[in-house]
């Protein structure tokens, strides 16, 4: 009889140690199964890309993905090859001879994971009846007339049918499925019905309703046991897809989810709770050069101060070295995402700002897509007079540098009055009346459609944000994805993060919370909240997150206004650092992103796997004890360093961002502080991947 290896725990020092014995990965199959494989939509194709190295790694040829199929992705991010697993060839030979469009190759991503995909198209002449097939699978019924469920039937079919082929093959082999969302729910609800001989896994992102409640403006999480679900569901015409969603919840074998803040959620929603909590990570990677984060920084920064010179022509009254970057970014979800709190904290920051005279200005940009027209003529127009003023500038520059180099030559001391010629003060007289404009600098970048209902653009009209002089705060609303080839800001998304100060995201609903996670591996302090999985996450393992430059918002216990106040204390706390502070703080801000490397919370997913085994084949696989890993009862210290954080020290008032404090942070050693926060990480963190018998060393993963 095959057995399966167990779990058990030990302790090092205080700290929890998990001992992982391997799974026997040869006697398994592992298919994870996502509308967002190959195919970027939301937050899930961002877990699934970055987590395949490391799945990759433990699994070899035995990992597979499944999901759709689309023309335009195929070509440019799959190559196509022939299936080296048997029953993986046997499945897709067998569903294209039986009118179905399979194709298969590898994901060209890091771990280079072999995809299965779907054309929905193809087989959508099956819908009919797949939809009978639910409904005695569950009782469940789609409307005609929404698309989007009707896809995901049919992608749910093909998966279940596929997953029949392939056990039908299996030769002994065990098959482990992991689905993700309800857009994959059928296919488990499809092959649970069905009694197919696989372990299931179904881990919820984001509830469907959930998401729906929140965006309505509701306080939601004080009332969480006194929803009317069904009620809730049917009144926003989505009952059918919660149903789904539900019934893949139940039909399970283990129920994941990817943090605290959501299992308690799901537990009210769905009806179940959450056996195991599955944090998100990235792939993070190192620089080779400790301090390449900061340079890079540095690089970016200039390319944003390029933007807003041209932006703020004709009003570019404020020093651009005393000025900070904040952005927000992420789907345009004005309550849900916290645009509305954060609206109303500029304000009140821009207030606080102006009373104490300080010279500071913060330039806010908003990157949320919305339904544009194009660009905005003014912004453009913005761009085309600052390269025109750097052309005329470099023009006269080469000129004086001639004739200063011709009379140095001479010998002479050239004569400052006459260097610059007539033409040469009439071509910057009419560079500079070029510059004049009668308008303010515009607070998007865009035409945008629905301009006068825009919930952003509405909320800058009521508080009066418009970009005058005497604001200290400026907006910039940038309703589209950033790209390397626009002809306005041409940045890519992570070359801008890197060059802004501060990342703020105080949402409402945020299962998990990507934004602030990426500004953290990339060294760039965050803004985030307890109602996000990943302030939740922060606030369980690290003592003191500010010092690290992860502020927390409490928006769970705090009224609206409260929330506000904090935020903009947070905010105003931040524009009082020093230069010095700042480069502290992001030190001690990218040191935490160990703590969200997929080395590390892969282990989650990991328990997931044994225990659902465990669940699905009792008599041949076995886990012990049935919890999962945990690092309950530590956090990490606060820095020991002066200041413990960066409020610490603060003037009463803001200081010249350029201005450097020698008292300041006088016993602030960079590279003791880096090797304790190393160790403090790391510790808790070495569960992954340690076979019986034969203990790693601390801190140290293989794959």
């Amino acid at each position: 009889m095959l057995r399966g290896r167990s779990l058990s725990v030990t302790s090092l020092g205080g700290l929890p140690q998990w001992e992982v014995e391997e799974l026997p990965v040869e006697n398994l199959l592992l298919f994870e199964v996502a509308w967002e494989v190959t195919n970027k939509v939301g937050g899930i194709y961002t877990v699934i890309q970055t987590k395949a190295k490391t799945t990759a790694d433990e699994w070899g040829d035995n990992y597979f993905l499944i999901g759709p199929y689309f023309e335009h992705n195929m070509k440019t991010q799959v190559e196509q090859c022939e299936p080296a697993n048997n029953a993986v060839k046997r499945a897709v030979e067998t569903m294209n001879k039986h009118g179905c469009q399979v194709h298969f190759g590898r994901w060209l991503i890091e771990g280079s994971p072999y995809v299965v995909l779907f054309d929905i198209g193809y087989s959508a002449w099956n819908l009919d009846r797949w939809k009978g097939d639910l409904w005695e699978a569950c009782s469940v019924g789609i409307p005609y007339h929404d698309r989007e469920a009707n896809d995901m039937l049919i992608f749910g079919s093909l998966t279940a049918w596929f997953l029949k082929e392939v056990t039908d093959h299996a030769d002994g082999k065990h098959v482990v499925t992991q689905f993700h969302e309800w857009q994959a729910g059928t296919g488990l609800i499809l092959s649970r019905a069905r009694k197919l001989p696989i372990a299931t896994i179904f881990t919820t992102h984001a509830t469907l309703l959930g998401r729906y409640l929140c965006a309505a403006n509701i306080d939601f999480y004080n009332h969480l046991d006194k929803f009317n679900i069904d009620k809730e569901a049917g009144d926003r015409q989505i009952y059918h897809r919660y149903c789904m969603e539900r019934a893949a919840v139940h039909c399970a074998h283990v129920f994941t989810t990817v943090s605290e803040i959501t299992a308690i959620e799901a537990e009210h929603m769905l009806k179940r709770k959450p056996d195991v909590v599955t944090p998100n990570g990235l792939s993070v990677k190192k620089f080779s050069a400790v301090h390449e984060f900061q340079n890079l920084h540095a690089m970016y920064k200039a390319r944003i101060q390029d933007f807003v010179r041209g932006h703020f022509y004709g009003h570019l009254d404020f020093d651009l070295e005393k000025t900070l970057f904040l952005f927000i970014a992420g789907r345009y979800e004005f309550s849900n995402k916290g645009a509305d709190i954060f609206l109303e904290s500029l304000s009140r920051l821009n207030f606080l700002l102006r009373m104490h005279r300080s010279d500071v200005t913060v330039v806010v940009f908003f990157i949320m897509p919305a339904k544009t027209n194009n660009f905005n003529v003014e912004t453009l127009k913005g761009q085309a007079v600052r390269k025109q003023l750097w052309d005329i500038a470099h023009s006269v520059k080469e000129k004086f540098g001639k004739k200063l180099y011709d009379a140095l030559l001479r010998g002479e001391i050239p004569d400052m009055n006459n260097i610059l010629d007539r033409d040469d003060l009439t071509i910057m007289k009419r560079a500079i009346f070029s510059t004049q404009r009668q308008s303010l600098p515009p607070v998007t970048t865009h035409n945008m459609i629905d301009d006068s209902t825009d919930p952003i653009l509405s909320t800058i009209r009521r508080i009066g944000l418009f970009n005058n002089r005497a604001d200290r705060v400026k907006v910039i609303l940038h309703p589209e994805f950033l790209s390397s080839t626009s002809p306005l800001l041409p940045m890519d998304y992570e070359e801008f993060v890197r060059g802004c100060h501060l990342g703020v995201f105080p949402s409402y609903y945020e299962p998990w919370g990507y934004t602030p996670a990426e500004c953290t591996v990339m060294g760039i302090p965050s803004v985030t909240t307890n109602l996000s999985g990943f302030g939740c996450f922060m606030q369980e393992h690290v003592a003191d997150p500010t010092a690290y430059g992860i502020y927390i918002v409490d928006r769970r216990f705090r009224s609206p206004d409260d929330s506000c106040n904090q935020l903009t204390k947070f905010l105003y706390g931040f524009c009082k650092q020093s230069r010095r502070q700042r480069i502290i703080q992001r030190n001690r801000t990218e040191r935490l992103s160990d703590l969200l490397d997929w080395r590390y919370l892969g282990r989650y997913y990991q328990h997931a796997r044994h225990l659902t085994l465990s669940r699905a084949f009792p008599d041949k696989f076995h886990v012990e004890p049935i919890s999962p890993p945990t690092t309950e009862g530590f956090k990490y210290p606060r820095p020991s360093s002066v200041p413990p954080s960066p409020s610490g020290s603060q003037a009463s008032s803001p200081q010249s961002s350029d201005v450097e404090d020698e008292t300041d942070d006088e016993r602030y050693d960079e590279e003791e502080e880096a090797e304790r926060d190393r160790l403090n990480i790391k510790s808790p963190f070495s569960l992954s991947h340690i076979p019986r018998r034969k203990k790693k060393l601390h801190g140290e993963y293989k794959n």
